[in-house]
């Protein structure tokens, strides 16, 4: 599933590129055996949560996206096979451990007054303040479940997604942090002291960033198209967080038209070695999938194929370095058909079945070089 992780203008004999050598051996000899162990005794945790009552008639962030997908796992009868957790809501602990009072009292005010639009995007409706409270509760039940043994790994199924809100902040369609408020449950609840999170929607995640950009106990790393100008306009190169939490903080900034090859060389070249120096005890991923060749809202290319691929690098990472501690939380996606089967093929990577359908094919459009970025990014992060 990998190619052999050597970097560009590193030293084929360096001790660096041996450690990385010796560890894509172990994993490629593994495959998915490791992952398969839990078969048989431990489950998928699930959690489902489609926000029914947030949900706004032309906005493309909708409740029919959860019911796309959940159709589709239906219709491949992957869902019994999966541990259902119960959709709980948050505790006031868990919220005022990522955003200020300020900001929580103002999404509870807004659903209380009927709702209306927080900046140009991001709408609130009268039921909305406790569909955000039961999605980012609900990734916490699928992070408990993990923790104690009860599931190997987790997803959850949620909206209004997250990862553009920040301490005081909603925007990008995003009310509460689901990601940052599960990092911090995990901490506090369950001791862990390293955490990754690894961002694949198309958009960067601005507001974890702000959130963790000064925190040590937690490595960012988010793909997203920049160039041109796209939504939010941020995540550069050289932002790698402040004081104490400098150098946890990985951007990569794509331009438009970049898809497989590319997410594939920064997979393997910068994001893989930067999880296993780290050694996370636990991995969130924020799952977007609007970086596909299809969704309406962006430019990116990347195949279903491509997709389902990453996410079973980042299972072996798991397997490898926090026993199989994952847990996959749904950002973006608009393109109802490539979400549905992105996260089909998700839900078997995350069974340990070697399975990827792909009825969309990959892009036609040339794919764009990103040599020089992947470069100037390696640099930056110390791997050449």
């Amino acid at each position: 599933m990998w190619s052999c992780p050597f970097f560009v203008g590193a030293l084929p004999g360096s001790a660096y590129n041996v450690r990385r050598y010796e560890m894509w051996k172990r994993l490629q000899g593994n495959r998915f055996g490791r992952i398969l162990r839990h078969r048989g005794s431990m489950n998928t945790a699930l959690a489902f949560v489609p926000g029914t009552a947030h949900t706004l008639e032309g906005h493309p962030e909708h409740v029919g996206r959860l019911s796309a997908i959940w159709e589709l796992l239906e219709r491949y009868n992957v869902l019994a096979d999966l541990l259902h957790v119960t959709p709980q809501f948050t505790t006031v602990r868990q919220l005022n451990a990522v955003h200020t009072e300020e900001h929580i009292d103002l999404i509870r005010w807004a659903a209380a007054q009927g709702g209306g639009m927080l900046g140009p995007d991001t709408y609130v409706k009268p039921g909305s303040f406790d569909e955000a409270r039961l999605a980012a509760g609900s990734a916490c039940a699928v992070a408990d479940a993990v923790m104690t043994g009860n599931a190997a790994n987790g997803l959850a199924l949620i909206r209004p997604p997250g990862h553009h809100a920040g301490t005081q902040s909603a925007e990008g369609f995003c009310l509460f942090n689901n990601v940052a408020i599960v990092a911090r449950h995990l901490q506090q609840a369950h001791g862990i002291e390293r955490i990754a999170i690894v961002d694949f929607d198309v958009h960067h995640g601005n507001g974890t960033e702000q959130i963790f950009r000064r925190d040590s106990s937690v490595l960012f790393v988010s793909t997203h198209i920049l160039e041109p100008y796209f939504y939010p306009g941020t995540g550069r190169v050289g932002d790698v967080g402040d004081a104490s939490g400098y150098g946890y903080t990985i951007n990569v900034p794509l331009c438009s038209g970049v898809g497989d090859k590319g997410y594939q060389s920064v997979f393997d070249r910068l994001i893989l070695p930067k999880l296993e120096e780290f050694n996370p005890q636990f991995i969130l991923v924020s799952a977007g999938f609007d970086a596909h060749w299809g969704d309406p809202l962006a430019s990116a290319t990347l195949s279903l194929t491509g997709y389902a691929q990453l996410c079973r690098q980042l299972l072996q990472v798991a397997a490898e370095l926090c026993e199989n501690r994952i847990l996959f939380i749904l950002e973006g996606g608009y393109f109802l058909d490539a979400l549905a089967h992105g996260i089909l093929n998700l839900t078997y990577a995350l069974q340990g079945f070697d399975v990827i359908i792909d009825p969309l094919g990959p892009s036609k459009r040339p794919e764009s070089d990103i040599s020089d970025l992947l470069l100037r990014l390696q640099r930056r992060h110390l791997l050449v």
